[in-house]
């Protein structure tokens, strides 16, 4: 069994800076992967960011460009999204998922094996 456990959304307000962590724990998992996806009401779940375990590459989407950041701690197996300059549009759940099937499609939430239970990200404006 694999746990993913997320903790650090909030309340913000535009302009702000918030820290997310998954920590993953249980059985070993495919690490090729780890990433963030979002889903806000009323829409469909979409891809943040996600971080190749081995070398560190990451991706993002463009949305979020240039605010976001995504990082690893290898030794805790946990992975962090520093987000700053957020915005009203970046209200969503925010969840973590990992043990991705297929680097060419990080972006796909059905190529993750396992997701966390989400963690509320709330931008006034």
């Amino acid at each position: 069994q694999v746990q993913l456990v997320e903790s650090g959304g909030g309340l913000v307000q535009a302009g702000g800076s918030l820290r997310l962590s998954c920590a993953a724990s249980g059985r070993a998992i495919s690490r090729l992967a780890m990433g963030w996806f979002r889903q806000a009401p009323e829409k469909e779940r979409e891809f943040v960011a996600t971080i190749m375990w081995l070398g560190g590459t990451t991706y993002y989407a463009d949305s979020v460009k240039g605010r976001f950041t995504i990082s690893r701690d290898n030794a805790k197996n946990t992975v962090y999204l520093q987000m700053n300059s957020l915005r009203p549009e970046d209200t969503a759940v925010y969840y973590c998922a990992a043990d991705l099937l297929s680097r060419s499609y990080y972006y796909a939430p059905d190529k993750y094996n396992y997701w966390g239970q989400g963690t509320q990200v709330t931008v006034s404006s």
